[in-house]
């Protein structure tokens, strides 16, 4: 049952991306009803948690990813969850153990630590609140 619950959040947020992409959205009720028009079965709630865990900004009104010139440039390719605690951030080889720096000296508060490997980065949280803040602002540190 979990496996499938989150085969449906995935394939909605990969919709919920396509479709921000592609035409200016600006409300929540929107991007759901849009979302529903596509076959993609959604509540607000649903959404909202969505736009804040793939990290989705308003930009003058409507909703876009932010840019990620500058963490790309960085080494920061993606931030993922795993679980309740853990996020996983994914950077260019040989800079993770930067990024894992970088993420500890902001002092995020809602970071509880990081582990740095060659190309990736576990950041631990303490629940899922937590999580979603911590990846909407590290997408802003590396913005």
């Amino acid at each position: 049952m979990h496996t499938i619950a989150a085969m449906r959040k995935e394939q909605r947020q990969k919709k919920l991306l396509s479709l921000i992409q592609a035409k200016p959205i600006g409300t929540q009720e929107e991007l759901r009803v849009f979302l529903e028009r596509a076959g993609v079965s959604a509540t607000q709630s649903s959404v909202s948690r969505d736009l804040e865990e793939l990290g989705v900004i308003k930009h003058h009104g409507h909703y876009t990813r932010p840019r990620t010139n500058g963490a790309t440039a960085r080494g920061l390719l993606s931030l993922d969850s795993a679980g309740e605690n853990l996020v996983v951030a994914r950077t260019e080889p040989g800079l993770a153990s930067a990024a894992a720096v970088e993420i500890d000296g902001a002092a995020i508060p809602e970071i509880v630590g990081t582990l740095a490997g060659e190309d990736t980065v576990f950041i631990a949280v303490g629940d899922r609140k937590a999580q979603r803040a911590a990846i909407k602002k590290i997408w802003q540190l590396f913005g």
